[in-house]
């Protein structure tokens, strides 16, 4: 009686501390995953510049300058890609667009 009450126990907790794992925040999309159709996404966006200008280097473009959140949360900037100067916009979920 006593292995089965300290079983009991043990599931309870067991199962109590992978929900308290759940993650409430996006992950963060693998690079050169496809951006969402509506991106760029407003919302708060937590990554850093650093961060942002890292997924863009990490999805083939180089030179990346004049990195800006704007009003929306968007980092908006410009770099290369395949040889031409792009405007590109990294938002909260990880999406790249150029525009």
């Amino acid at each position: 009686m006593r292995n089965a009450l300290v079983a009991s126990i043990f599931c309870a907790v067991v199962s109590t501390a992978a929900i308290a794992q759940t993650s409430t925040t996006s992950p963060t999309p693998a690079p050169n995953a496809p951006a969402d159709a509506n991106a760029p996404l407003p919302g708060a966006n937590s990554f850093t510049e650093g961060q942002a200008r890292s997924r863009l280097e990490a999805n083939g473009y180089s030179g990346v300058s004049e990195l800006k959140k704007d009003d929306n949360g968007v980092w908006k900037g410009t770099a290369m890609h395949s040889g031409a100067k792009v405007n590109v916009s990294v938002d909260y979920r990880g999406n790249i667009t150029r525009n």
